[in-house]
C-alpha cells in the first residue's frame, strides 16, 4: 500500500529540505510549504510538487492542502532567531502553527507530525546526567522562543484531543549537519581560528540532534500507530560537554581536512552568560531581539536530555554520532562553495 502524501513545512530550511529528500528516495508524493520569495535549489520530480506559502497567511495555504485527504503534515517551520522584533516569534511559532492545525483539520488529514524545541523546558538545573529532561519534565520556557514553542505546543495537544487527527511532537535540540546556516559555518571558523568563545569551565552538557537522526525519528513517528499522541524527545545518543564539542571539530578539521587548527579558546568568566542574559531579557522586553546576545545567553547553560521514551516507543536509533555527523557537515560546507 502506498504511504500517503507528505506534506513539509520550513522549505529551504535546514531540516524541512533534508526531510523532502529523504522522503521523496521511498517514491511518495511529497508537498512543500516553500517560503515565499526564497530560493529553493532542488531536482524537478514528478512526485514533488512546491507550493509558495507564508504559514502566518492561512489563505496562502489552501493551495498546499487541497485534495490531500489522509496526509501527513511534517511541520517544521519556525522562527528561532527573528529578524523583525520579537513578535515575529508569536506571528510564525504560534499563530502559523494555529493556521496549519486549521487547513489540517478542513482537509482530513491523518497525523499532524509537530517540530518542538528544547526551549520550551528550558535549562537543567546542573550537568549531572541522572538530571537529564524527559518527557515528564516540567514547563519552563526560556524567554520569548520557549513560550512560543510552549503555546505551539499547547495548540497541537488540544487538536490532538479534539479528535480530527493524529498529533507527535518532537523536541529535537542544537540541530547540526548538511544544509547547516551561515551562523554554524562561523562557529567552525571560530574554532579553526582559536575563537570559540567557552563560558565558565565548559563541562556544561549540551543534547545535538544531527539532521538525519531527526529525519529518521520523524519518518517514525509517521510509521508507529502508538506515537499518537505522545510527545519525544529526540536528538543523539548522549549529550556532550562544550568542551567536547570544541574538541572534536577541531579533531575533525585537522584529521580529516587538513587545516591548520589554532587549538586556542576564547575563555569568558560565567558572568559574560549571565550579563547576556540580563541583556536579552531587557531587549526582548521591549519587543526586540539581538541573535549574538541570545545566544551568549546560552553559551553556559545546561539543556540536555534524555531519549529513552523515542527508543523504546519508536524504535529510533541515532545512527550518526558527533564526529561522523560534524565531519559531514564540514564536507557539505566545503562542497557547496562555503569557507571554514
Amino acid at each position: 500500500m502506498p504511504k500517503p502524501t507528505a506534506i513539509v513545512t520550513g522549505v529551504p530550511g535546514w531540516l524541512g529540505s533534508r526531510l523532502v529528500e529523504k522522503l521523496l528516495l521511498s517514491g511518495r508524493e511529497v508537498r512543500v510549504a516553500k517560503f515565499k520569495n526564497a530560493r529553493y535549489d532542488i531536482k524537478a520530480e514528478p512526485n514533488l510538487k512546491i507550493f509558495e506559502c507564508d504559514i502566518t497567511e492561512p489563505n496562502s495555504l489552501l493551495p498546499l492542502f487541497h485534495d490531500t485527504l489522509g496526509a501527513t503534515v511534517f511541520h517544521c517551520a519556525g522562527i528561532i532567531h527573528p529578524t523583525k522584533g520579537r513578535q515575529q516569534f508569536y506571528d510564525v511559532n504560534v499563530e502559523g502553527t494555529r493556521h496549519l492545525l486549521d487547513a489540517s483539520s478542513v482537509a482530513g488529514i491523518r497525523r499532524y507530525i509537530h517540530v518542538s524545541s528544547n526551549s520550551p523546558i528550558g535549562c537543567n538545573e546542573d550537568n549531572n546526567s541522572k538530571n537529564l529532561f524527559d518527557e515528564n519534565s516540567p514547563y519552563n520556557p526560556y524567554m520569548h522562543y520557549g513560550q512560543s514553542k510552549k503555546e505551539a505546543e499547547d495548540l497541537v495537544n488540544a487538536a490532538g484531543k479534539s479528535g480530527s487527527f493524529d498529533i507527535v511532537i518532537i523536541r529535537p535540540p542544537w540541530f547540526y549537519g548538511p544544509g547547516q546556516p551561515e551562523r554554524q559555518n562561523l562557529f567552525f571558523t571560530m574554532i579553526k581560528k582559536g575563537k570559540a568563545p567557552i563560558v565558565g569551565s565548559g563541562d556544561n552538557l549540551r543534547s545535538m540532534a544531527y539532521v538525519d537522526n531527526i529525519c529518521q525519528a520523524l519518518e517514525l513517528c509517521e510509521s508507529v500507530d502508538g506515537a499518537k499522541g505522545q510527545t519525544y524527545w529526540i536528538a543523539d545518543e548522549r549529550p556532550y560537554s562544550m568542551n567536547e564539542i570544541v574538541d572534536t571539530i577541531e579533531r575533525v578539521l585537522e584529521r580529516d581536512f587538513k587545516m591548520q587548527v589554532a587549538h586556542k579558546r576564547m575563555r569568558l568568566p560565567d558572568m559574560a552568560s549571565d550579563i547576556a542574559f540580563m541583556a536579552d531579557n531587557m531587549l526582548q522586553s521591549t519587543g526586540l531581539y539581538h541573535q549574538k546576545v541570545h545566544v551568549l545567553s546560552e553559551m553556559n547553560k545546561n539543556i540536555a536530555c534524555k531519549i529513552d521514551k523515542a527508543k523504546k516507543e519508536l524504535g529510533y536509533n541515532p545512527e550518526v554520532s558527533l564526529e561522523e555527523g560534524m565531519r559531514r557537515s564540514i564536507e557539505w560546507v566545503l562542497a557547496n562553495g562555503g569557507k571554514i
